[in-house]
């Protein structure tokens, strides 16, 4: 089966999870992505790596099994500060056509593998630099995590409560949304850039701009208004009777966003409460209608009001937890849980390929390997004989 990016070899430096992602989906697509991990950690990061906070009670084998960020990767451990095994990564670059790295701003460049560097070697590299605040301004050296870049991009002022108190939204806006998808975007467009151009070039994407772009639609009504949105107050956040999240008489929650007029009168006729239908619109009466309809949710369980209102056009929903989300219908349908067969852990199982493409889909082609396992394999197709491999790992340049 021909695979839509294979061909494409992709060097892998990510450290954590939106790194990991975006060459996860290179590699679901096909892409050849070889991972080049530390060959030892040292320091205040000594036993702190990703997978021991993911799988902290799972053995690398069991860890390597459910791990879906690292499958269809190929895994080299190389110690980037060693001559010899920078040495390793510039023979890889010569070959590669796209690097992707997380660290921050600087880092490379001490090491001597930044994009100045590998473009020489190779002027037809894509290379990605992911990080939280981009590659200037003032905030470039600064640390950060999700939690952080939502909050400088604006976005965790727009989810919480009425009361103005803050909710973080798991690592999901910054990490992921934008910047992991910004990464893959980046990238990709980059190759399509380069089949014209002939020549690669440098994507530097920053989580906290990924965020800023996410909000495109609260920002053009800020920039007209002048109004900051608050927590709970806008049409999208909580701040209508009719856009909202519904207690149920189980003490489950429904989502509601019947925000046209035509899904906002199904919901009022199947509620009980078809006089409310007409006064969606009026914010003098929201707060009276928010409790009607807060008053008539609590008479049945989320599920009797998930059955019932997925019936008709109302765009009602039960709030599912992950145990549901894995059982629906609709999510089994689509594919978005792989069960899989581990030689060593038996049956696991993965999160499926969100994008579906006709004539070159993703795939699973391998389980996430253990730190190192293709080393001398990667090293071999370089040309290392089995003399030089065994130097290089007694002197600590490989692992």
């Amino acid at each position: 089966m021909t695979m839509a990016l294979e061909g494409i070899r992709v060097l892998d430096l990510a450290r954590y999870a939106p790194g990991l992602y975006v060459s996860m989906y290179l590699a679901d697509m096909g892409a050849d992505v070889i991972r080049l991990e530390e060959a030892a950690v040292s320091g205040r990061r000594s036993g702190f790596t990703e997978e021991k906070v993911a799988y902290r009670d799972s053995s690398d084998v069991r860890a390597a099994a459910f791990n879906a960020l690292e499958r269809n990767k190929r895994r080299i451990a190389v110690n980037l500060k060693d001559e010899d095994g920078t040495a390793v990564f510039k023979k890889l670059a010569a070959q590669a056509d796209v690097v992707l790295e997380g660290f921050r701003p600087g880092v490379t460049a001490r090491l001597g593998i930044d994009y100045e560097t590998c473009r020489a070697l190779n002027p037809r590299i894509i290379y990605l630099s992911l990080t939280g605040y981009g590659q200037d301004g003032p905030y470039r050296l600064m640390a950060g995590h999700d939690v952080d870049y939502v909050a400088i991009g604006g976005a965790l002022s727009l989810v919480g409560a009425k009361d103005g108190t803050p909710v973080i939204p798991g690592n999901l806006i910054a990490d992921y949304a934008g910047g992991a998808q910004n990464a893959i975007i980046g990238v990709l467009t980059a190759l399509v850039a380069r089949q014209r151009t002939g020549r690669g070039q440098y994507v530097d994407v920053s989580m906290t701009d990924g965020v800023i772009g996410l909000m495109a639609q609260y920002t053009q009504e800020f920039f007209m208004t002048g109004k900051s949105p608050k927590p709970s107050a806008t049409r999208y956040n909580g701040g209508t009777p009719y856009y909202n999240v519904y207690e149920a008489k189980d003490g489950r929650w429904l989502a509601v966003g019947a925000m046209e007029p035509w899904f906002f009168v199904n919901v009022c006729k199947l509620a009980g409460r078809p006089h409310l239908a007409d006064r969606q619109f009026d914010q003098q009466r929201w707060p009276e209608t928010e409790a009607a309809l807060r008053q008539a949710f609590k008479t049945k369980t989320a599920q009797e009001w998930h059955d019932l209102m997925s019936q008709e056009d109302t765009c009602v929903v039960k709030i599912y937890t992950f145990d549901e989300v894995f059982a629906d219908a609709q999510v089994r349908q689509r594919k978005m849980k792989l069960d899989l067969q581990h030689p060593q852990a038996g049956k696991v199982q993965q999160v499926g390929f969100p994008i579906k493409l006709s004539e070159t889909p993703a795939a699973f082609r391998r389980f996430a390997g253990t730190k190192g396992q293709d080393t001398d394999a990667i090293l071999g197709e370089l040309g290392y004989d089995a003399a030089a491999i065994a130097r290089m790992r007694k002197q600590g340049a490989v692992a």
